[in-house]
Order: structure tokens, then C-alpha cells, then sequence
């Protein structure tokens, strides 16, 4: 996002849910933690140079999918994907989108919601006819490996067995992204959730992240992966736009 917005292009955060429900600690009151969370999603956007955010405005269904929104709102993972794909391809058409990114079919790590996210944005990508979709997701080969080292250097609070059915396998990738030039903004977009780097009973993920030295940072977090689901696997691309420049091309 940070590369694109660099690059001149608008970019557009579209939120299903301010993640209410989820795990953190310290002075925020739990009544008041979906507020918090979408100023600092607010905050997050900025530090990329995102031009507009929208909030969908469905409730965190928690890790489990089971958990009971606040203030009235349908947890996201229990809505009609047909009902919040019209809502975002409407979004899609009046910003007349030339490329929408969503989770990989295992939602990342399987998070409910993330699952939600890529069932909708496949389905309003094609009512909206935007051409692109990629799908964001991690090299789970790459990410075995680097588990297996970092833990003899540097106490992450990962389950590496957790991964195993996680994320995508090497050869389906179609993307490699070098983002590298933009580790400090994605930094502080990082750094602007600060509520999601405590609570549970260890270290958070996001905690652990942001506290690498600056070369493990790099090395770590300097490239993102994407497929594109319509792309036969093969040659990785490097350009996030690539298949937008061919056709235009």
C-alpha cells in the first residue's frame, strides 16, 4: 500500500471490522476498544498514505467466529457474503478500482473474519468488474523455515505447528513484492496498533515484530507475497501492477 500511494496511486482501506473483540491489555477499557482500534486504524492508513478509508462496519466475530458483537452489529463472519460484497462493490465502482487486494482462501492464519474478507472481496470484484485481485498472504515455506531459526535466536510467541495448513505453499505464489524502500512507513503503520501488541498470556505477534533490530525487520518483513488467483502459477512477478500494464500495454 505505502509502495502504491508512493508510486501516485490512490489507495483505499476498506474495514470490515475494528476488531473489538480481540486480545489486548493496559488502560484501554474493554467497552471502549472497537473506538480505540478505528482511530488507530485511522492512524495506520496516514503512516501508508492511504487517500480514503471505509469502515464496513460489521462486529469482530473473535478467533473462534462464535463471539457476540458489540452495540447490535452482525459479526462479520455470520453475514451473507452476497449482502457485504454489494457494499464493497459499490465502494469499488464510485473509486473505479483497478486492482483490490483480499486474504488468501485460508485467511492468513484462518482467522474467521480474514476468511470472510476473501470470500466478499472475490465476489465484489466480480460485480464490480474490477480486474485485479490479489490475494495477500505469506510464503508458508519460506515462514517454516524462518520460524525454525528465529526460535534458537529470539523467543517469538508462535506455535510453528499452527502454520503447518497456513498461508500459501511457495509454488503458488505469483507475487513477490519488494517493499524494502518503505520499511519505515509500514513501521509506523504497524506501530499505530498499539493495542494489539499486548494482552493473552505471552507476547504478541506484533510486539515481537516490532521489536527485531532493524536488519531482521528488513529481512523479515521486506518482501509481501500475493496471488493472483486467475494467473497460471510459474514465473513470480515483482510488480504489484504488472497485469494491469500488460493489458494496457
Amino acid at each position: 500500500m505505502a509502495r502504491l500511494a508512493a508510486e501516485g496511486r490512490r489507495v483505499v482501506l476498506v474495514v470490515a471490522t475494528v476488531g473489538e473483540q480481540g486480545l489486548t491489555a493496559g488502560p484501554v477499557d474493554a467497552g471502549r476498544l472497537g473506538e480505540v482500534r478505528r482511530a488507530e486504524v485511522l492512524a495506520s492508513a496516514r503512516a501508508l498514505g492511504c487517500a480514503r478509508v471505509e469502515f464496513l462496519g460489521y462486529g469482530d466475530s473473535g478467533l473462534d467466529g462464535r463471539a457476540v458483537a458489540d452495540g447490535g452489529l452482525v459479526p462479520f463472519a455470520g453475514v451473507d457474503p452476497e449482502v457485504a460484497a454489494g457494499a464493497l462493490a459499490d465502494l469499488l465502482r464510485e473509486e473505479d478500482a483497478a486492482l483490490l487486494t483480499t486474504y488468501d482462501p485460508a485467511g492468513g492464519y484462518g482467522h474467521p473474519d480474514h476468511v470472510q474478507v476473501h470470500r466478499v472481496g472475490a465476489r465484489a470484484a466480480e460485480l464490480a468488474g474490477t480486474p485485479l485481485v490479489l490475494q495477500a498472504t505469506v510464503d508458508r515455506d519460506l515462514l517454516l523455515r524462518a520460524l525454525r531459526l528465529l526460535r534458537l535466536v529470539y523467543p517469538l510467541p508462535i506455535d510453528r505447528g499452527a502454520f503447518d495448513n497456513a498461508y500459501t505453499p511457495r509454488h503458488a505464489i505469483t507475487h513477490r513484492i519488494d517493499v524494502r524502500p518503505h520499511l519505515a512507513a509500514k513501521r509506523r503503520s504497524m506501530s499505530a496498533h498499539a493495542t494489539q501488541t499486548t494482552g493473552g498470556e505471552s507476547v504478541r505477534t506484533l510486539a515481537a515484530l516490532l521489536r527485531l533490530p532493524g536488519f531482521l525487520f528488513r529481512r523479515v518483513l521486506g518482501t509481501e507475497w500475493f496471488v493472483q488467483p486467475d494467473l497460471p502459477v510459474g514465473r513470480v512477478i515483482r510488480d504489484p501492477l504488472a497485469t494491469l500494464r500488460r493489458n494496457q500495454g
